[in-house]
């Protein structure tokens, strides 16, 4: 079986061109259909066995792309005619990049077309470190395209609306550009193969045999990037486009190697199915996979058909099929006999930055909340789950809020569990601004032994940042050695939560002095003496409020860098400087200092100012001073 992964900006006809290529033999096979996330269809052309990925649209739709590439001998990218529009694509360009994988163009809609096919190209050439090539030229009457000229074989197709295209003779009219846009194709392929090169120096005419041959070497190896066009809803283009894949694309040998380690096999994404449980799509890559036999450490329980309906005994190498009852398999992972590792850096999705504190509607649900959560990260690459510090509330980092309600719908539908959502509060610290010495005296007699400790300690703001210390000067054993440890522990419990509720950071405590009872003193009166002692001095000083400062980096095409700036300062964010991305083309690394407070009007700032292209990863830098009113929201 072939594989092959069909990427594209919403609305550029992506499902529309996978429906195209799925009835072009007549022979559809099977469906596996992840609402919302992607459809992986199998069908048969020309005697062989295909399978096409379709990954949904959005800038939330990214995190299944890696596992999809990583499971295909090829990747399709679907694109309007529309210049302006093509940095819509710059993700997705960059992630085959990286990828390595095998990529072609398929420039869509060509029936309503927005820009012209070259314009279209050499805006999508800014974001390819990969030269990008017209393999055809559009047939106009008027603005209208009724064909195209192939530029290897020097043929024009007649387009019919919802039939295949016919031959025609070349018209006189296109013939210059035909002319020109084959000699830059061979151009672009000759910089690849000496004797195609030779030929061209000479001036000898170039026989269509010899470019393919070059074509298939270029696209095997991802020196070229070809373009073709056409219109999916009219049927226009797409035979032509299926037979470069066919011809042109690698086999899945080629998907093996770019998974070092001698996989087995990849997980190229998952779901939960009704009465099924957890079920993995898997792609054999090095032989055969089978049920029962060992694959990622343990056994594999049962394979079925893309439907999760018909039973598979095998997969052979190239096969892709679902695991059922084999929980130990999971999706984003290369898989031997014996382990299962974790795909390149490449497939894995960027940092998830939209975060929402959920809990049960119903408290009876607590416990299977947390069972859904464990099942749901398994499945959801662009899925991260963690527990806000202060209520140990489960926290969803998410690509976004579409996937934030597609991921809550999940667990309604499949889990049972109804949630509710919030904004995550900043993890917000106090601190002091002066010091203070407090004598406090630790004194109980309630019958049995009693608990006595006297203590004297000075509570100091440090710099920020450096946290909490504790020293002691006392002399002549006032205290004894043995209930140090005591007042150190007492002082930190005293820390944890300051005036306002949130701990208490940047403070150094001293031990000056105290007294102790041969009979009533003990650990646990010092450790209480301690406590009080630190609460009283927090409270004669007063707290003031630091909220966290995070380092934000935002991966942003160049065109839109410049927009970002009152955006951040907008945000009482510290612009620190941009610069060009060290591997990916037309795109910029930003980087700012922004309040943790201010990340969620980030996210939807950005979405708006860059098209739903950036995303931005943020970690801590330091915290600082911010007023109560800034922060009441929290509070």
């Amino acid at each position: 079986m072939r594989v092959f992964t069909v990427l594209g900006p919403s609305h550029s006809g992506k499902s529309t061109l996978v429906e195209a290529l799925v009835g072009l033999d007549g022979s559809p096979g099977k469906a596996f259909d992840i609402p919302g996330v992607a459809q992986v269809r199998s069908f048969g052309f020309m005697g062989e066995d295909w399978a096409a990925i379709d990954i949904a649209g959005g800038s939330e739709n990214l995190a299944p792309v890696g596992g999809a590439l990583a499971a295909s001998d090829a990747a399709v990218l679907c694109v309007p005619a529309d210049a302006e529009g093509a940095v819509l694509a710059a993700p997705y360009l960059r992630m085959i990049e990286e990828a390595g994988v095998p990529a072609l163009i398929f420039i869509n809609k060509t029936d309503m077309p927005v820009s012209r096919m070259s314009q279209t190209v050499s805006a999508l050439q800014t974001y390819s470190r990969h030269h990008i090539v017209l393999r055809e030229v559009p047939i106009r009457q008027g603005e209208e395209i009724v064909g195209m000229v192939d530029l290897v074989s020097e043929r024009a197709w007649k387009f019919h609306d919802g039939s295949p295209s016919t031959l025609m003779e070349i018209p006189e009219a296109v013939r210059p550009r035909e002319e020109e846009a084959r000699a830059e194709l061979l151009e672009s392929y000759a910089d690849f193969d000496d004797a195609l090169l030779e030929e061209i120096i000479e001036d000898k005419a170039v026989m269509a045999e010899e470019v393919y041959e070059v074509a298939t070497r270029t696209l095997q190896h991802h020196d070229l990037v070809p373009a073709f066009l056409g219109s999916a809803e009219h049927r226009n283009g797409i035979t032509r486009l299926m037979k470069s894949l066919r011809h042109e694309a690698p086999g899945v040998e080629v998907a093996a190697a770019r998974l070092a380690g001698g996989a087995l096999g990849v997980g190229a994404m998952a779901d939960v199915v009704k009465h099924l449980g957890k079920t993995v799509l898997v792609r054999a890559l090095g032989g055969e996979i089978a049920g029962g036999q060992p694959l990622g450490g343990a056994n594999v329980g049962s394979l079925t058909d893309l439907d999760a309906k018909s039973g598979l005994a095998t997969l052979a190498a190239g096969g892709l099929g679902l695991t059922v009852k084999s929980d130990h398999l999971a999706a984003g992972r290369a898989f031997t006999a014996t382990a299962a590792d974790s795909l390149p850096d490449w497939a894995r999705p960027h940092a998830s930055a939209f975060r929402r504190l959920i809990s049960p509607v119903h408290d009876k649900d607590d416990s299977r909340l947390s069972t859904a959560l464990e099942r749901l990260d398994e499945i959801d690459a662009g899925l991260s789950v963690s527990q806000d510090e202060k209520t140990g509330s489960p926290v969803l980092a998410t690509q976004g809020p579409l996937h934030l309600r597609r991921v809550i719908q999940k667990l309604a539908d499949d889990f049972g569990v109804e949630v509710e959502e919030a904004p995550v509060p900043p993890a917000l610290r106090e601190t002091i601004q002066r010091g203070t010495e407090i004598h406090h005296r630790h004194r109980k007699q309630s019958g049995g032994a009693g608990q006595f400790a006297d203590v004297v300690v000075a509570l100091k703001p440090e710099q920020r940042g450096s946290g909490f210390a504790f020293t002691e000067t006392v002399k002549g054993g006032a205290v004894p050695r043995n209930y140090i440890p005591s007042v150190e522990a007492g002082a930190v419990d005293a820390l944890t939560e300051g005036p306002n509720g949130f701990p208490v950071v940047d403070v150094s405590v001293e031990l000056k002095d105290g007294k102790a009872h041969s009979v009533d003193s003990s650990d646990y009166a010092f450790r209480t003496a301690g406590k009080n002692a630190i609460k009283e001095a927090l409270a004669e000083v007063g707290t003031v409020l630091l909220q966290p400062i995070m380092k934000v980096d935002i991966h942003v095409p160049s065109l839109f860098s410049g927009g970002l700036v009152p955006i951040v300062s907008g945000l009482k964010g510290q612009v620190l400087g941009f610069e060009a991305h060290d591997s990916a083309a037309g795109w910029d690394v930003f980087q700012a200092l922004l309040p943790m407070a201010a990340e969620d009007e980030l996210f939807n700032a950005l979405a708006g100012a860059t098209r739903g292209t950036a995303w931005f990863s943020s970690s801590f830098d330091h915290y600082q001073e911010a007023r109560k009113e800034e922060l009441a929201a929290y509070l």
